[in-house]
């Protein structure tokens, strides 16, 4: 067998696609720069590092589960002067997540809530966490199904290897008895054993509107903001300004074509 041949069959057997790619394109590179075996070595394993690290990146956002991808750099923080976005950064470099600390953003309706924590999520994603994105609804059907398949011990195991779990939504919509209790279970459960980062269109007072219970409304509140980083986004809704907008262009377009 030829030594291509060999080359091929072994890089198949060792599972090393990207050096299978590139060795015959940097063996010429090294020969015309006369670098080293070493060199040569150190640079084809780079390539195989570099494409494993881009697939493990992707599954895990993958995995993630995101409705839609948002990043830092799209969001206008100057629409809300009085979130801080030195915090926001801060917050995307992912120490809480190590310090499994919490992050619960608070406010109206279509002030970016949502983007903030695809973007931080997605930061977490990049900085090798494992993540999972839900909406409170959405999970609430999850645990309930669970429940009713006596499984909730399994979901229980995978969401606390989750190092960063998302709840969007929370308070929009109020739950039964049995889904306000699996929903409690489930965020208390991850009391310092991960972070939560949590959206809400609701104060901290009105919780008890989601849960219906207010001792175990204020048993989950001590939890979540024991170890949190809270951020109120109250201010006109992103939503509204871009219709607006496109409004006010279209206005302008019709008095143009007149």
């Amino acid at each position: 067998m030829s030594t291509e041949l060999l080359l091929k069959e072994y890089l198949h057997k060792l599972k090393l696609p990207a050096v299978a790619r590139h060795y015959k394109s940097l063996a010429r590179t090294a020969a015309e720069n006369n670098r080293t075996y070493e060199e040569y070595l150190c640079a084809l394993l780079e390539q195989e590092v570099l494409s494993r690290e881009e697939s493990a990146l992707k599954n895990r956002i993958r995995r993630a589960n995101f409705p839609y991808f948002k990043t830092l750099e799209e969001f206008d923080f100057t629409a809300l002067p009085s979130l801080s976005k030195p915090k926001v950064l801060t917050l995307s470099r992912g120490e809480y997540i190590k310090a499994k600390e919490n992050v619960i953003f608070l406010g109206n309706s279509g002030t970016g809530k949502t983007h903030l924590a695809i973007a931080l999520a997605l930061c977490a994603c990049r900085q090798g966490c494992r993540v999972r994105f839900y909406t409170a609804p959405g999970l609430v059907t999850e645990l309930l199904a669970a429940a009713r398949e006596h499984k909730l011990l399994s979901l229980e195991k995978q969401w606390l290897k989750q190092d960063l779990v998302v709840v969007d939504e929370l308070g929009y919509v109020p739950y039964t008895t049995e889904g306000a209790q699996l929903l409690f279970r489930f965020l208390a459960g991850r009391y310092e054993r991960g972070s939560v980062l949590i959206t809400s269109n609701l104060e901290f007072s009105e919780w008890v509107q989601v849960f219906g219970d207010e001792r175990m409304t204020a048993a989950l509140l001590d939890r979540l903001t024991h170890h949190a980083h809270i951020l109120v986004m109250n201010g006109e809704s992103y939503r509204f300004r871009q219709s607006l907008r496109r409004r006010q262009e279209e206005g302008l377009v019709s008095s143009a074509s007149a």
